[in-house]
């Protein structure tokens, strides 16, 4: 099934494009970002898009970011959820920087993919799971 998402752009940055063979779409920066070692921005993504109902996009660094340029998402993963789709809506990436360092305009560093949003669950008391224990956390793979 085709999924249509409208896509707003901030500024001349190249477009969104979903590439062959990947499950993961770049985003960009949209500005040159300069930042020095513990300073925390909001680095803008250049774009404002409007998801299906039902769905919410999964935002996370790629895999190169932290070594090029020395920065992490403050909140580990970024949730954008359908209501977020407003013509200032801009997305964001919040990177706190180790070191200082400059990224050009139209830098790919963060991904982002759509899921259907969870559906409504109800939670059951119980006693008992009636599961076998897995020895703790850290124990796969151990003997």
């Amino acid at each position: 099934m085709m999924v249509e998402i409208k896509i707003k752009y901030f500024t001349d940055i190249d477009p969104v494009e979903i590439r062959p063979n990947s499950d993961w779409i770049d985003l960009r920066t949209a500005e040159d970002v300069t930042m020095e070692a513990g300073d925390f921005k909001l680095i803008p993504l250049g774009v404002a898009m409007q998801l299906p109902a039902g769905y919410e996009a999964q935002c996370i660094p790629r895999s190169s970011t932290y070594k090029n340029w020395g920065i992490v998402l403050a909140n580990s993963m970024g949730l954008i959820d359908n209501s977020y789709c407003g013509d200032n809506d801009q997305w964001m990436f919040p990177a706190v920087a180790f070191i200082d360092t400059h990224i050009p305009k139209n830098t790919r560093i963060c991904q982002f993919r759509i899921q259907k949003k969870q559906p409504h669950i109800v939670f059951k008391t119980v006693d008992v799971l009636g599961n076998e224990d897995r020895k703790g956390i850290g124990s796969t793979g151990t003997d």
